[in-house]
């Protein structure tokens, strides 16, 4: 089978999306399908034993002109007129022209006679989306991928807001609707979450997971600088206004209290871009000597390599009624077989794939809960001499490239 890949970037540093989508390319080629990638990263990128094509911004036109007439307004004259922009015409000018430039390379492909095409999206980016909207041959083969929801307004509380241009991005996802052959999703949440938004597509939503790819660089020559001896929990990436860790790092605190002898070895670790919490957290950091903040983004191998070393790893979701979302980090922490604090919704795609009896769950306001948590695991640190380990068979398949084959050979044209 053949697979042409259309995605706006391959770059693993540039967001968890492009991790995330990297990680399915790749499995796309272990499952044993034949993949040929075009992506707009706006620089030569190399997937090993993958065909990828750089697909170049156009330079030379109207609308490019006009993107770049609004950055010099935007930078020089202090005047955002984007949202202006986006309410007149739905997008950003930028917008049209990265569009216009995608069609254009996809247009000249003639040689790829691809069994299915399939879009990647991340976060509120759906520019192959669109671009594959103007390219009607292809729309009876097209495999759209939907990582987020869509538009902003469709997102539960306590994201949603309303953006310029709403109704325009309503009307284009009915169109992807309308006319790809599959809509596909990472979680099965966001997929009944997204057809109550949008009911009447072809056929049943596919739920492609994120995946875990075996990394092939050498784990032993990549250094960090955790202590393999210590009790560690680790927060590994972004933390949105959404995501507040102040509850745990109060719980963790409340923790360390109750077990002084833990002070001299446990250690909490938050690594990721800078965040609108760094301030509180440095402030905690005065007096909690066991708090580490990372200064800015660490490079993805290493993170990996980190998730792995560590006593339990984090995943911090929202407070709110549901979390439709897989983090895409989800595949990271069950691949490194260590086990997981969830804090989150009750309703939550992390929490229902781990499953309903899994012990280690909490909202992500519950200091007491949270803290409970955090005792056991170190109990369980203390009574496995620093191995504490999480298998779980089930999920390392649901993750991996066997079931993702499994998933795309049933599709039919």
């Amino acid at each position: 089978m053949k697979i042409l890949v259309v995605v706006d970037s391959i770059d693993i540093e540039d967001s968890s999306g492009s991790k995330a989508n990297v990680a399915l390319i790749q499995n796309l080629k272990r499952a044993g399908f034949e993949t040929l990638v075009y992506h707009y990263s706006r620089k030569e990128i190399h997937l090993e034993g993958i065909k990828c094509v750089s697909i170049k911004e156009i330079k030379f036109s109207f609308m490019y002109f006009l993107s770049r007439t609004q950055r010099k307004i935007s930078k020089y004259l202090k005047i955002n007129i984007n949202t202006k922009v986006e309410s007149l015409f739905g997008f950003s000018f930028t917008f049209f022209n990265d569009v216009n430039s995608i069609t254009k390379a996809l247009e000249k492909e003639t040689h790829f006679q691809p069994d299915w095409v399939l879009t990647l999206s991340y976060a509120s980016s759906f520019r192959p989306h669109k671009a594959l909207l103007a390219l009607p041959k292809w729309h009876p083969k097209w495999l759209a991928y939907v990582h987020d929801p869509y538009p902003m307004h469709s997102y539960p509380r306590p994201y949603d807001w309303v953006e310029p241009g709403h109704q325009f991005k309503r009307d284009f996802f009915l169109k992807i609707v309308n006319h790809s052959q599959y809509l596909l999703y990472p979680s099965q949440l966001l997929a009944d979450w997204m057809k109550s938004y949008y009911p009447g597509q072809k056929n049943e939503a596919v739920i492609v997971p994120h995946q875990i790819a075996e990394e092939i660089f050498n784990k032993e020559k990549i250094l960090t600088y955790l202590n393999p001896n210590d009790f560690i929990i680790l927060h590994a990436g972004n933390m949105m206004s959404a995501r507040n860790p102040m509850s745990l790092i109060e719980a963790f605190e409340q923790f360390l209290e109750q077990n002084p002898e833990a002070k001299a070895c446990a250690k909490l670790y938050f690594i990721g871009a800078p965040s609108c919490f760094d301030e509180s957290i440095r402030e905690k950091q005065k007096k909690l000597a066991q708090l580490f903040l990372s200064d800015g983004s660490i490079p993805f191998k290493k993170v990996l390599v980190m998730q792995q070393q560590v006593t339990v790893n984090v995943i911090l979701e929202a407070l709110g009624p549901i979390s439709p979302f897989l983090p895409g980090k989800f595949a990271h922490c069950i691949q490194s077989r260590k086990p997981i604090l969830l804090l989150g919704p009750f309703y939550s795609e992390s929490k229902r794939l781990l499953g309903e009896q899994y012990p280690y769950w909490s909202p992500i306001n519950d200091i007491d809960k949270i803290k409970e948590h955090i005792s056991t695991f170190y109990q369980l640190w203390l009574e496995n001499k620093g191995l504490v380990n999480m298998n779980r068979e089930d999920l390392l398949y649901y993750l991996s490239s066997d079931y993702l084959k499994e998933t795309l050979s049933r599709l039919k044209l």
